[in-house]
């Protein structure tokens, strides 16, 4: 939508008779009907302030169209406390599902953008990222988001998307599993449309080298240390063993102790689908912890050990490790920059009714 504001202004000395100005501005999202807006400018009755203040009012108007933490001030105003409520339930049932959503909204926003396109089942038209080989068997917390969702629904219908909820969900699992909160920036549409193959070429795997996590991070608009800072959600969570089984059979770089540990329940065949606690220290509380284990050779995935292995990332970790407040500040700066990830904003998009399928 966009609304169209004419400046007919008469013959004073400041402007010629009859000029007309226009300007386009694109409107709010939620704006819901399109404007044609004539003042006419008569200085016998207006005055030029005015004119300049209504002006600057509604090109304010426009800017809002882009993500803003204030987006639902008006139209879902307890919508934060409905999600913060709903989350608080799911991880005093399971705490691993502040891990889960948190993986959610990565998995989505390194995706053709944070538009919600994960959260969305397969259809005939289309294969979706829930199936690709980063997500098959591992994706998890679809049915707490669907909880959220029905109750964002019953107090704001088709007001609130699933991505923003998604974007809301995984700062409260952090904050409630002890890691920091942040202002969220709310205003993101959801996508139509999902694709199996753009969550296979664009999520980093746990066998990625540390040249390949900087590209692919790089490609996303985060620099490396936004990388090493977002891989510290991996101070929570559980993984299947056959994410970690070469690492701890192959890989060298590796506490012995630890590695004899995890062969406990991770067998060289089978058992594909055994968990293990990514952070050996304090796998439900997101601390510092992930990058202490780091610098011990303790990471469980061979991407974590990427992270310290002789590269450039090495004083960063041993930063973290020693500081948990560098590196809360800096996973909050990350989790900001990745959350504005090609965004669909303004009319691009739908309000989805029901996160898993398109109105």
């Amino acid at each position: 939508m966009h609304a169209t504001i004419s400046l007919y202004k008469d013959n004073l000395h400041l402007w010629q008779s009859n000029q007309i100005i226009q300007t386009q501005i694109k409107a709010p999202s939620n704006l819901v009907t399109s404007l044609t807006v004539p003042v006419i400018a008569d200085m016998t009755f207006f005055s030029k302030t005015f004119l300049c203040f209504l002006v600057l009012s509604i090109l304010a108007l426009g800017a809002n169209a882009q993500l803003t933490s204030t987006f639902y001030a008006t139209t879902c105003p307890n919508l934060q406390t409905i999600v913060r409520s709903a989350m608080s339930q799911a991880v005093n049932k399971e705490a691993r599902m502040g891990a889960s959503i948190l993986r959610l909204f990565f998995h989505d926003c390194f995706v053709n953008g944070c538009d919600g396109s994960i959260l969305l089942d397969d259809t005939s038209t289309f294969t979706g990222e829930k199936s690709a080989g980063p997500n098959a068997n591992s994706a998890r917390g679809f049915d707490v988001i669907d909880t959220i969702k029905s109750q964002v629904e019953a107090s704001c219908k088709g007001t609130v998307s699933c991505a923003d909820i998604l974007a809301l969900a995984a700062r409260d699992g952090v904050n409630l599993l002890g890691g920091p909160t942040w202002t969220v920036l709310l205003g993101r549409r959801d996508a139509k449309t999902a694709s199996q193959s753009a969550a296979n070429s664009n999520l980093p795997g746990p066998g990625s080298s540390l040249q390949t996590l900087i590209s692919m991070f790089s490609n996303k608009g985060l620099n490396a240390k936004d990388m090493t800072a977002l891989s510290g959600a991996h101070t929570i969570g559980q993984a299947r063993c056959t994410t970690f089984r070469s690492h701890i059979y192959s890989d060298t770089n590796i506490n012995s102790t630890f590695a004899a540990l995890r062969k406990q329940t991770c067998p060289q065949s089978g058992g594909d689908n055994n968990l293990a606690p990514i952070d050996v220290q304090t796998p439900t509380r997101f601390d510092n912890a992930y990058y202490q284990n780091l610098v011990s050779q303790r990471g469980l995935f061979h991407s974590d050990q990427e992270l310290f292995n002789g590269g450039s990332q090495d004083s960063l970790v041993r930063t973290y490790s020693t500081s948990a407040s560098t590196f809360s500040s800096d996973f909050v700066n990350a989790m900001i920059k990745m959350g504005n990830i090609s965004p669909l904003t303004g009319t691009s998009g739908e309000i989805r009714l029901n996160c898993r399928k398109t109105n």
